[in-house]
């Protein structure tokens, strides 16, 4: 098999807390704790989890907008930690983000044409040359440029800025495209536009994506594989019709039974999880979801379950499905 175009090995980082008059750190922030995924060319990868479980965290680590403390990364058999910032912006070329906030993230001084181009001219690009492609980009995702080319972000709403992120982060041509909770920010009829928007561009421009996401259903309809996060590391990974059909971790079974759903004989008469996420400054011994767990069990405090295989490309991280585990009630 090739080898994967993005991966990540033992990936943590912890964020300090500093107090008193020396700012001298106090404690650290658990935000990411020794999380590996690989992403294949072409591959959709999705990234799913609560608020606060460190999702953005490891988006900004894979592209080292993030100096992870521990942990490896490589791009197209690159190492990318190791790389000297000339190599590094040349790399940038490849690996692009689209954030979360589409009006945080764009420049109110510049035009849109303007923001849109402005990559290209960071990378040598002449004025003529960067302002021709960017039309060309916000033409193709749905802005005609003669009409929304002038305009400052204020002047867009949400889809429309957030159209403007996408081909912004497409101007350089890259392989890469990561994308943080890219549609949370928008009501559900604009949402569906801009996922099948970036279906097309996938489709067209042979892209990979790394696509992060608390909406199961749209982690759902995007993903080829899907990784769960839980308070900084993965719980569960596999395909994305696999997890549908058959989550395993008790955390995976909780999200999905949380989903809204029209069927009235799906109605949830009790919350399928309880209690709110440990501190991440403390957060548990062993499973850190066993707080939470209805089925908890002593060893369960003692020591983090592994990642195990339990189906074809389907991995589990509880030890329900240990070798030497009593029969999970049904």
């Amino acid at each position: 098999m090739s080898l994967p175009l993005l991966e990540a090995r033992d990936l943590r980082k912890h964020f300090p807390l500093r107090g008193g008059v020396l700012q001298r750190t106090r404690a650290w922030v658990r935000a990411v704790d020794d999380v590996a995924l690989e992403v294949r060319a072409g591959e959709t990868v999705g990234i799913v989890g609560e608020s606060g479980c460190g999702k953005s965290t490891l988006a900004r680590l894979l592209l080292r907008l993030v100096e992870p403390d521990a942990g490896r990364v490589w791009f197209d058999g690159e190492d990318v930690l190791a790389a000297l910032p000339g190599r590094m912006k040349r790399l940038r070329r490849d690996m692009q983000l689209v954030f979360q906030d589409p009006h945080a993230s764009l420049n109110p001084r510049l035009t849109i044409e303007d923001a849109v181009a402005f990559s290209l001219l960071v990378h040598g690009a002449s004025r003529t040359e960067a302002r021709e492609k960017a039309r060309a980009l916000l033409g193709r995702v749905g802005l005609d440029p003669r009409l929304y080319g002038r305009r400052y972000p204020h002047e867009l709403s949400g889809g429309q800025r957030q159209r403007v992120n996408i081909a912004r982060a497409l101007v350089l041509d890259p392989k890469l495209l990561v994308l943080d909770e890219p549609v949370s920010a928008l009501d559900k009829s604009v949402q569906a536009q801009v996922l099948n928007l970036l279906l097309e561009l996938k489709a067209e421009r042979v892209l990979t994506y790394v696509f992060i996401s608390h909406d199961l259903n749209v982690i759902e309809y995007v993903s080829d594989r899907v990784l769960v996060m839980y308070l900084g590391q993965v719980v569960e990974s596999g395909t994305a019709a696999a997890l549908a059909d058959l989550p395993k971790h008790p955390y995976t079974q909780a999200l999905f039974a949380s989903a809204p759903t029209m069927d009235p004989e799906r109605r949830m008469e009790r919350p399928p999880i309880s209690g709110d996420p440990p501190n991440p400054i403390n957060p548990p011994s062993g499973c850190r979801f066993r707080t939470r767990c209805g089925f908890a069990m002593p060893r369960c405090a003692e020591a983090p379950p592994a990642l195990l295989p339990v189906g074809a490309s389907h991995e589990v991280a509880c030890y329900l499905y240990a070798a030497d585990a009593a029969p999970i009630p049904s």
